[in-house]
This record gives structure tokens, C-alpha cells and sequence, in this order.
């Protein structure tokens, strides 16, 4: 396992139950950031534990998760404010893990791709001018596969880390392997 220094992070909304050795998050009942689109839901209550930044930089995580609702998810978050953010990792839908993506800025707008079995799922989002790439690879690929390019306000901090939330579910965990953030 490999983790960058964790200090100085924070949580935006902190689950009820997590850990540090190895970094284990359970996420609570009804969280999950979601905007509008489609059931005029708004919820910003999701996990994030991360720091907040300014100009380019890349996160990158490799988790696991005991996934079990719908929409249970879990993978990176770079939030701006309640209106603006990207969060990015494995989603379940219709029963499967899948690779997603959820750009916001107003309404959400999401996005989905099947992928092979996988027991480990890297996730990265790359910061860099006004753009984020989200890449994936899975059971120990680097994340080379593109699944989003999405507008992202340049000069604006954001908050950048891991996340996990189950809208639906109740609750789930998810072990993150290894966290990288480079800048």
C-alpha cells in the first residue's frame, strides 16, 4: 500500500464510522451529492475527506468495496461549492459495479461504463487549466481509460479527495488501497 500524507485533510460531511489504518470509510445511510436532474432531488450530505486546492493537480485512488444497493459509490471527489463539483470511481447499477463519472454544475449530468470483474479500482482526475480528465483501470492497471472530459472553473478552489455515499442503500464500505495527490 502507498499513501501520500494525509495531513491536513478534512472531512465534508464525515461518516459516522471510519478509519485511517488502512483508510476504511463506511458510508452512511442516504448520503450522496446529486443535483436536480431527474427527481429534483438535492443532496450534498456525501463523504469527502480531502484538501482544498487551487490550479492543476491529479488525485488518484485505488479502492475496494463491499458494494451492495443501488447507487452505492465510492472513488474521488473535487467539490467547488454545492453547485459546481465531479466525483468519479465505481457506481452500482442494475446490480453491476460500473466505472462512473457525475459532473455538476447546477444539474447533475452522469455518466456510466461497463467494465470486466474486478476485485481494485483505480480512479484518477486530472486538474488541469479549465478541464478535469477521469481515467480508470482496474485489479492493478494504471488508469489509462478515458471515461470523462468535463469542464471545471480554472481559478476556483476546489476541495479534492476521496468519497463514498449509498443514496440508497443501507450504508456500505469501502477500503481505499492507496491515495496519490500530485501536483
Amino acid at each position: 500500500m502507498r499513501f501520500m500524507d494525509l495531513t491536513g485533510w478534512t472531512w465534508l460531511n464525515e461518516p459516522r464510522q471510519w478509519s485511517t489504518d488502512p483508510l476504511t470509510v463506511h458510508a452512511d445511510p442516504s448520503s450522496d451529492f446529486w443535483r436536480l436532474t431527474g427527481n429534483g432531488i438535492i443532496r450534498d450530505n456525501g463523504h469527502l475527506y480531502g484538501l482544498s486546492l487551487t490550479g492543476d493537480f491529479t488525485i488518484t485512488a485505488t479502492f475496494s468495496g463491499e458494494y451492495a444497493a443501488q447507487y452505492d459509490h465510492a472513488g474521488v471527489g473535487l467539490l467547488i461549492d454545492g453547485e459546481n463539483w465531479i466525483k468519479a470511481g465505481v457506481e452500482v447499477f442494475d446490480g453491476k459495479q460500473q466505472a462512473s463519472t457525475v459532473v455538476t454544475r447546477g444539474f447533475s449530468d452522469w455518466n456510466l461504463a461497463l467494465t470486466p470483474a474486478f476485485e481494485r479500482f483505480t480512479i484518477s482526475a486530472e486538474r488541469k487549466g479549465d478541464a478535469v480528465w477521469v481515467r480508470y483501470g482496474i485489479d492493478g492497471e494504471e488508469p489509462s481509460k478515458l471515461l470523462r472530459k468535463a469542464f471545471f472553473p480554472p481559478a476556483a478552489e476546489a476541495k479534492a479527495g476521496i468519497m463514498a455515499a449509498s443514496p440508497e442503500g443501507d450504508g456500505f464500505v469501502t477500503q481505499f488501497h492507496e491515495v496519490q495527490l500530485t501536483r
